[in-house]
């Protein structure tokens, strides 16, 4: 059995034996999409695991040589097609490069022409390819890129997020068609009931700020509550919190735990830095199968916790108060010391346990 673990890995070049190791310790990838080789391969030795290829859906980006690349229309098409139509501009006209992201330009979302192509594009590539899907970047919520509404065609954030919503619909039917999954990066769905539920309908969802913003920033214990129910799908929920990079930050326990308690285990888990997308992540708990849950899950004060056929978890969202709670007998934590019978969670730290050999 392989572990929970999500490989978000759309940063530098693949690096000698990564793909070895993820092949052995994760459940899902997410790749460059001009890596066909290295999905093939994982797929190869993996055929369970389910390999995403990374498209952005707002942006099209400048520096790209191609053939392949990262948007579904590239920046030579997209100059091509009435001059430069598709690309969006503030009300003088200029085009809008994103802010902190150079080369980065924001595409007319809400522009039918653009969306049909996007799909045709991508669902063409993918089409006879070994990847299962696609992971969608950039199903923004807010202005996350200094555009500065209103601009020319969208007054408001709300004009894209709805034109955004037409697309993934649009891409995720005919990536199902041609027997694909799509996988959007859905920002901010907490804040508007039913949004993770309508865009992850295609194949899933990805929560790149589970739980919080970032390593020092993570959210109350209401808004944390928000999110849980995407530990329970639709189809694949990839959920990554965010550390500083070090495998050893309690984030990553703390995410863990969560998932495992609210998702009993399925889904796939990351815990990296800020834009850290290209080595591999590993604790030895990331390989942990703590089977069926024996309990529901069950919760008092922001502490929650639940028991496994294999393992148990407890999770304290708590930014101030401490929590106390029993554990059963016969637990053991990675080092296989014997788990105590009572244990005191801090603040925004989690625990799992399994039971002993």
């Amino acid at each position: 059995m392989t572990g929970v673990g999500a490989w978000i890995r759309y940063g530098g070049p693949l690096l000698p034996g990564q793909l070895e190791f993820a092949a052995e310790h994760y459940r899902a990838a997410i790749l460059q999409p001009w890596e066909v080789d290295a999905a093939a391969e994982l797929k190869r030795r993996r055929p369970d695991m389910t390999v995403l290829c990374y498209k952005c859906l707002s942006s099209t980006r400048s520096y790209e040589p191609g053939p392949v690349y990262t948007s579904g229309v590239s920046f030579a098409e997209a100059e091509s097609v009435d001059e430069g139509a598709w690309f969006a501009r503030r009300l003088d006209g200029t085009r809008i490069e994103w802010e902190r992201y150079p080369g980065h330009w924001q595409m007319r979302v809400w522009d039918p022409a653009y969306q049909r192509r996007w799909v045709e594009n991508v669902v063409d590539e993918l089409r006879d390819s070994p990847f299962d899907g696609v992971m969608a970047d950039n199903d923004v919520f807010d202005d996350y890129y200094g555009l500065r509404l209103p601009i020319d065609g969208a007054t408001e954030m709300q004009d894209l997020r709805s034109a955004l919503g037409d697309l993934v619909q649009a891409a995720g039917t005919a990536l199902n068609g041609a027997g694909k999954i799509l996988v959007p990066n859905i920002a901010e769905s907490r804040r508007e009931p039913g949004r993770w539920q309508a865009h992850a309908a295609y194949g899933g969802g990805f929560e790149e700020v589970w739980l919080g913003y970032g390593a020092q920033q993570l959210f109350d214990p209401v808004t944390a509550e928000a999110q849980l129910p995407q530990a329970g799908g639709p189809g694949l929920s990839i959920l990554r919190v965010p550390t500083d990079g070090d495998d050893g930050h309690p984030n990553l326990m703390y995410g863990l735990s969560a998932f495992w308690i609210f998702g009993a285990g399925r889904g796939a888990y990351a815990a990296t830095g800020h834009d850290d997308y290209s080595r591999t992540q590993h604790v030895p708990e990331l390989d942990w199968q703590l089977g069926r849950p024996r309990t529901e899950v069950t919760g008092m004060d922001h502490l929650w916790w639940r028991e496994f056929e294999d393992g148990f978890a407890a999770v304290n969202f708590d930014a101030d108060a401490t929590g106390r709670l029993e554990v059963p007998a016969g637990l053991v934590d990675a080092a296989g010391v014997p788990a105590p019978s009572v244990v005191v969670l801090p603040p925004r730290r989690g625990i799992l346990l399994r039971r002993a050999a």
